[in-house]
């Protein structure tokens, strides 16, 4: 009787290992899976004419190559300066919130972190929050609300400036948000503010290669599986 129960065990044990060797490598040949995508899918490099029209600066709307983001300068959640030297040779993604937002910022930076998680352990990626609100999204509030949503620093950082110079990165680097909320925003015009759910993934060249709804799980999940299509483009381990 006792072999009997043994050997049932064995049989369940050895059952449970097969379906789970059987699950794992279904989802490693998905050819959805973020870790099996064809070798020769690669992303369109994305200029202003490829962007919505009321996304896009008037002057930039016949742009059709060659647009990379515009340098900058923010201070991060420790009071750090980050420069595009911060990013240089690495994918990462950016995106636009502001940390007293009770809407579509916390389904973002939730979002965030799962694309933070997938990453974690990988040099060659980066995230960068930037705030609309810098006058009241100081180093120390950002700091706060990194730590809140786990931010690791070496991964991901939030990061204020001047406000113009913040919206100017939306409107004319990243394309993410429309240019027609306040006429006198080049010079930060305090009617001016934006509001964007908006992912935009950068390439080692500051290329834009992909534009998501951060507040769609589906779209981050394509974003991530992007990711590693950047990964395979740049032989990046």
């Amino acid at each position: 009787m006792l072999s009997r129960k043994i050997w049932g065990f064995v049989a369940v044990l050895v059952t449970g290992i097969t379906a789970a060797i059987i699950i794992n490598l279904n989802y490693y040949n998905d050819p959805d899976s973020a870790y099996n995508r064809s070798e020769n899918n690669v992303l369109r490099v994305i200029n202003p004419s490829d962007v919505n029209p009321k996304l896009v600066d008037p002057s930039m709307q016949d742009i059709s190559r060659d647009h990379t983001i515009g340098d900058f300068s923010f201070l991060d959640q420790h009071g750090e300066e980050v420069t595009n030297t911060t990013v240089e040779g690495k994918i990462f993604v950016t995106d636009f919130f502001f940390t007293t937002c009770g809407g579509i910022c916390p389904k973002m930076t939730a979002q965030l972190q799962r694309v933070q998680k997938e990453f974690l352990d990988d040099e060659n990626f980066m995230i960068l929050s930037h705030t609309v609100n810098p006058s009241y999204d100081s180093v120390k509030v950002l700091n706060k609300y990194a730590n809140r949503f786990e931010a690791d620093y070496e991964k991901w950082r939030f990061l204020t400036g001047e406000k113009s110079e913040l919206y100017l990165m939306a409107r004319k680097s990243y394309l993410v948000v429309p240019d027609e909320a306040d006429p006198d925003f080049e010079h930060g015009g305090e009617s001016d503010f934006l509001h964007t759910e908006n992912f935009a993934l950068i390439d080692p060249y500051g290329r834009i290669r992909g534009m998501y709804d951060g507040t769609n799980p589906d779209e981050v999940a394509e974003l991530i599986r992007d990711v590693y299509d950047l990964k395979r483009e740049y032989k990046l381990p």
